[in-house]
């Protein structure tokens, strides 16, 4: 059904690849495989995503969150994918939002700018004024943008059903990123998600025993006025963090001080969100970090998100231990506890492949060292191995190199050990104690009182099994069916020498006896039966090679 009813869009597609990238396609058209489709180079494949539109931007976006399907070579091509468009004239602008208000515009609003101060393709963002005096900013979706999408997405998933049946379909489950990426981009067209997305940062952020939250902006949301097309959040007046002036002297504190404090605020910020709250702000580049007015910092555009589950979390925190550590064999231990698939894995494989990728860092300074960039080639082992891992580790990966990034940028003499080292430190005490160690211990208490009163009870239902002769066992044995095999062919080859070795004593017993001229055939017979069978015999073991 997609192919009729895209058919303008597929061949608008086909011109822009082939405009783009006619070297990669003639080597494709000629040479590839069809079960064996390769990309085409990273700047290539960028070139295509931007002219194709702003659907495929964003397919573009997504692709850059998953290390554990590309190289690093994409993730960083991809990385810098910007959806800068021309805005929307403020005409159609003006209509759109009469039509999603609640209620008309001028009791809603007194003033709006018609220029955006942003523009995505998605949405484009204005300042604007309430009727009681307080500054917004207005997200307002762009007008037939939803049409668009659609139409896109329907294409993309008919391309997708085609390559999965393709075996670099079925390896790398394109369907399902298909459709992981399909509904992220209709979630993106609902504001109310990514509003609740923001109260949630907001509340999460605003208790910490790590830092000050007063510190901390998430802007505050507008529900009576924000719908599925209109996002109405607090305007938060300030600049790119990057671009953010710290040469005066604030409050007695230097430029290099508050570069400092400001660091290790956000590393803070972005650990309890990671490893503590598990919902994050999965997109940390300069552009969503601004430095106020006030000296504050702001969380913007929570469009982008994760979840980390408490037993991911906990793995993850290990895992940044085994880095520290440069452990190779916990860091395969710890992938594998986080596959997403049974698929049998050589162990040994694993960690020789991690030992490899883990010495180059044996002579780095722990403070030199990139912790997002190990990540990074973590993910890559893994998938060279043909582990996958849950697409939430993409976005956790990202989320660190953003943070790294920013912070190496904003404070290049930033030593990432000491700012991680007693957050790790808290980390593993709160997993093996919990918020409240009383109450941890008292849990421990009920369950160790609790094993003793119901361990009499099991063993004497065991010894009851055993004497009753009910119980059961189930074992499962790796390499009983070659162990069979052996014995099978020992058993049939011990069977064949003994039927030779008696038809070699009956014809001898026959021989020697032998009166008549029919009695001497038939010793014959048996010695030439028993001749044949033994020379087989011989010749199967020779076969073999077991012969030793």
């Amino acid at each position: 059904m997609f192919l009729t009813q895209t058919v303008p869009r597929q061949r608008e597609i086909i011109e822009v690849v082939l405009r783009n990238g006619w070297d990669y396609m003639r080597r494709l058209l000629t040479g590839g495989k069809a079960d064996e489709p390769q990309l085409p180079t990273p700047a290539v494949l960028k070139n295509i995503l931007v002219d194709l539109g702003p659907v495929y931007v964003k397919l573009g976006q997504l692709l850059s969150t998953r290390p554990d399907l590309l190289n690093a070579a994409y993730i960083e091509e991809l990385s810098t994918l910007q959806d800068e468009v021309p805005p929307v004239p403020w005409t159609e602008v003006e209509v759109f939002i009469r039509q999603h208000l609640k209620r008309p515009l001028e009791e809603t609003f007194s003033t709006i700018n018609p220029v955006p101060v942003a523009a995505g393709s998605i949405a484009q963002t204005h300042r604007a004024t309430l009727v009681d005096g307080r500054e917004v900013a207005l997200k307002v979706q762009r007008p037939g943008i939803a049409l668009t999408v659609a139409q896109d997405i329907a294409l993309i998933q008919g391309i997708a059903d085609l390559v999965a049946r393709t075996d670099f379909g079925q390896t790398y489950e394109i369907k399902s990123v298909a459709e992981e990426f399909t509904k992220a981009l209709e979630d993106e067209l609902d504001f109310t998600l990514e509003a609740g997305f923001t109260d949630e940062l907001r509340g999460n952020l605003s208790r910490s025993r790590w830092f000050d939250p007063t510190q901390l902006v998430v802007a505050e949301i507008f529900w009576d006025i924000t719908t599925e097309k209109l996002l109405v959040m607090e305007w938060l007046d300030g600049v790119p963090l990057l671009s953010a002036n710290l040469v005066s002297i604030e409050n007695g504190k230097t430029a290099h001080t508050q570069r400092q404090e400001i660091t290790t605020l956000l590393f803070r910020a972005f650990f309890q969100q990671l490893y503590i709250d598990g919902f994050f702000h999965a997109d940390p580049h300069p552009g969503n970090l601004f430095y106020l007015a006030d000296g504050r910092i702001a969380l913007l555009d929570c469009g982008m998100v994760g979840r980390l589950d408490p037993r991911t979390q906990q793995i993850l925190t290990e895992m940044l231990l085994a880095i520290i550590d440069l452990d190779a064999g916990r860091c395969a231990q710890l992938t594998l506890q986080l596959a997403d698939s049974s698929q049998p894995v050589i162990l040994s494989r694993l960690e020789n492949d991690y030992d490899r990728m883990l010495r180059k860092y044996h002579n780095v300074n722990l403070g030199e060292m990139n912790f997002s960039q190990v990540i990074y080639e973590i993910l890559q082992v893994a998938r060279n191995n043909k582990i996958r891992l849950p697409s939430n580790m993409g976005l956790y990966a990202k989320t660190l190199a953003n943070l790294e990034g920013v912070a190496r940028a904003f404070n290049p003499e930033v030593n990432l050990f000491d700012e991680i080292q007693p957050l790790i430190t808290d980390l593993f005490r709160r997993q093996l104690l919990g918020d409240n160690p009383v109450r941890s211990l008292l849990r421990t208490a009920l369950d160790i009182k609790s094993l003793s009163l119901q361990s009499p009870r099991k063993i004497e239902l065991l010894l009851d099994r055993v004497t009753s002769e009910t119980l059961q066992w189930n074992l499962s044995l790796r390499g009983l069916d070659g162990m069979r095999r052996t014995l099978d062919d020992a058993a049939n080859r011990l069977s064949f020498s003994i039927l030779v070795g008696s038809l070699i004593m009956g014809a001898a017993i026959i021989s020697t006896k032998a009166q008549t001229t029919q009695l001497s055939f038939l010793s014959s017979v048996l010695f030439a039966a028993a001749s044949l069978l033994g020379l087989w015999l011989v010749i199967s073991i020779l076969r073999s090679g077991r012969l030793k």
